[in-house]
């Protein structure tokens, strides 16, 4: 049967079983759009904006552990939607990226959407081909899809040319095998070992696929056997958490806070997970979070198996010795007032089975991992890059990898409306996705960092930048003009009772609590 480059290209993804492609489209990806009616397996799910296309990629993928394709419009689509794309590469989450472009014969034209895409593509430091002809098109297609699973995960960029879209005599092309997880040295395993036995203080900070049952449950054995301190990479992709499980200590966001958890710290140990680093400069303040003196030895690579080096390790230095496990426990339901602490007790206390949490709370949602650490089994994606506003699109990418699965977005005021039509995608959709907005009506961690970086705070103009006040956001309207049914919650008895029906209501919902700032 004689293909178009388009119909050859996504005959090419479904083969290799990328089956969702989130989208944005236009003139140039026409072709591309037409050839989804003629390749049913493939599902098509507009998003409203780049960033909801590009931050649902980046959920889908960290919950369903294969690639969406995702199809933008020339490079300005691709820029529009930079910020999760860059969160996704700090994820490595696998994404096939398309870019549709200009036709090859009309880019010297200069049109007025002519850009450079590469140079805007090779900011994610991930693969990237342009594809010239129709006749390869298959091929790299086939190649993208590999790359972008290459261990640990990657964005793929792609860049289909309208006329390679639309040229006659395109063939699908057989699925290339990605590169596996490289295996860690046995030597290195030991070397590890004799570490943790000097008996001098040390952490083990890991991070990636390590933030999953088995990665969890060999560090605390690590843990319990030789009394390392363990934490969590400071924003996983993906952490398993909950009864039955380890619950451990996320690195924290302030430099002040490592300090304190490494403190004493002769020798910090990395499984899968950076060195740790302030995530902004401060005046007079170190970047290098490793606590002077203290060295660092490197047990897993992101890029490794860092799941079966811990298990080896942990057969070496901790053999006879279990995990310790959260036990079964939530909150008592609170009663009053919202504040920024009795919130997260209701989320706690309510919080449905296997359920996956969008979490982007910024400064209000500090003790939800307290008050979740005992409810039923449950996934965490947080915010890996620090680029707001991929909360709600994460949370809809990842109820299209899961639609069995409730999603619950905890959401703070400022990020919401980065991405908010993430919404009406949702509507659309029809998916498991409660929404919890926490309107504190301000950017409440930018007055923080003001004061954190010694900068004059007392001034009003300063001050107006983080206000959300004036006018006040109302996202239970907002919700509706997307076609979502929202509610708003000033108690946290109202807050238990609307959360309560949300979650056992199919479809989406938010809800606007309403938060006095933490800070």
């Amino acid at each position: 049967m004689a293909m178009n480059g388009a119909q050859a290209l996504i005959r090419t993804l479904v083969d290799a079983d990328v089956d969702v492609c989130f989208t944005n489209p236009g003139t140039s990806e026409m072709h591309f759009v037409a050839a989804l009616d003629d390749v049913p397996q493939i599902r098509g799910v507009l998003g409203l904006a780049e960033g909801v296309v590009t931050g649902a990629a980046d959920g889908y993928g960290r919950i369903a552990d294969k690639p969406a394709a995702t199809l933008l419009h020339l490079g300005a689509g691709l820029s529009n939607g930079l910020a999760n794309l860059h969160n996704a590469r700090r994820a490595n989450t696998p994404i096939v990226n398309i870019i549709g472009d200009h036709a090859t014969y009309h880019k010297r034209f200069d049109a007025p959407l002519e850009s450079d895409i590469e140079a805007v593509a090779g900011s994610l430091n991930g693969w990237m081909r342009r594809s010239s002809s129709t006749a390869d098109i298959g091929t790299d297609t086939a190649a993208a899809i590999a790359a972008a699973q290459d261990a640990p995960g990657r964005v793929a960029t792609l860049i289909l040319p309208a006329d390679v879209s639309w040229g006659e005599g395109g063939t699908p092309a057989a699925t290339v095998p990605p590169t596996p997880p490289r295996t860690v040295a046995s030597d290195v395993v030991r070397s590890v070992a004799e570490v943790l036995r000097s008996g001098e203080p040390v952490a083990l900070l890991f991070g990636g696929r390590a933030c999953r049952e088995r990665g969890l449950r060999a560090v605390s054995r690590i843990a319990q056997a030789t009394g390392a301190k363990p934490f969590a990479e400071t924003f996983p992709a993906r952490m398993e958490r909950g009864a039955g499980l380890p619950n451990i200590e996320r690195l924290g966001y302030l430099a002040e806070q490592v300090a304190y958890q490494l403190d004493g710290v002769r020798h910090v140990i990395l499984a899968g997970a950076r060195s740790p680093v302030s995530f902004f400069a401060y005046p007079g303040k170190a970047s290098d979070l490793v606590p002077e003196g203290a060295r660092v030895h490197t047990l897993a690579e992101p890029a490794d198996d860092v799941i079966t080096a811990l298990e080896e390790l942990a057969d070496e230095v901790a053999a006879d010795v279990e995990p310790e496990l959260a036990p079964a426990q939530r909150p008592e339901l609170p009663t009053g007032e919202l504040t920024p602490q009795n919130w997260a007790q209701v989320i706690g206390a309510l919080l449905p089975e296997n359920a996956i949490i969008s979490d982007e709370t910024n400064t209000s949602g500090l003790l939800v991992p307290m008050a979740t650490a005992g409810a039923p089994r449950h996934d965490v994606l947080t915010l890996t890059g620090g680029a707001i506003g991929q909360g709600m699109a994460v949370a809809t990418g990842a109820a299209i990898a899961a639609p069995d699965r409730p999603v619950i977005n905890l959401e703070a005021d400022g990020s919401a409306v980065y991405n908010i039509s993430s919404l009406w995608t949702q509507a659309r959709e029809n998916l498991n996705v409660t929404t919890v907005v926490l309107n504190n009506r301000a950017y409440a961690i930018l007055r923080m960092e003001l004061q954190r970086v010694g900068a004059e705070s007392s001034g009003p103009k300063a001050k107006s930048l983080f206000d959300l006040s004036t006018p006040d956001l109302d996202f239970v309207s907002m919700a509706e003009g997307f076609g979502v049914p929202a509610t708003r919650a000033r108690t946290a008895e109202e807050l238990a009772d609307q959360f309560r029906r949300a979650v056992t209501t199919p479809g989406p919902h938010l809800i606007e609590a309403m938060v006095p700032p933490l800070l």
